[in-house]
């Protein structure tokens, strides 16, 4: 008897398939039924606060790492924020961030809430597109600078 060898190819394709299908199928709802703890309920993973932020990864992410920065300056409010250029802001509910600011046009540096800008000036607070300083750490704010408004075209 003569047997054509191309026909057996798709029979045997197909049980690979559907062994293959059939180890990942095990593997998942071993690994899903390995996950429970005793009363058949899955195990609850600990929720933990999000990590500090990195000021200087935050500084390379908004692009505060390149010595072409140009940052825009914003309007003054005094002599020691018209110094200053707000480049980006990371800010969360908690009253708590990073502002990414330039002093005197040279490459923005990233300062978290409460940390020491320039002499007498301290970061006070951040939102979504501004930064409030301060002329102590725990003193009421006393000069504002904003981002600048992105032009449509």
């Amino acid at each position: 008897m003569i047997l054509n060898q191309q026909s057996l190819w798709a029979p045997r394709l197909a049980a690979l398939l559907l062994a293959a299908v059939a180890a990942g199928s095990a593997v998942y709802w071993g690994l899903k039924w390995s996950n429970r703890t005793d009363g058949g309920t899955p195990a609850a993973l600990p929720v933990a606060d999000a990590p500090p932020t990195d000021p200087m990864a935050l500084a390379r992410a908004l692009g505060g790492g390149k010595p072409n920065l140009q940052p825009v300056l914003a309007a003054p409010v005094v002599n020691a924020a018209s110094r200053m250029a707000l480049v980006g802001v990371v800010s969360t509910a908690r009253q708590s961030g990073t502002a990414l600011i330039s002093l005197d046009g040279k490459t923005a540096r990233p300062y978290r809430v409460g940390s020491k800008i320039d002499d007498g000036l301290f970061l006070k607070s951040v939102t979504a597109r501004r930064a409030d300083f301060a002329s102590t750490a725990d003193g009421p704010i006393n000069a504002s600078i904003e981002l600048p408004m992105l032009l449509k075209k």
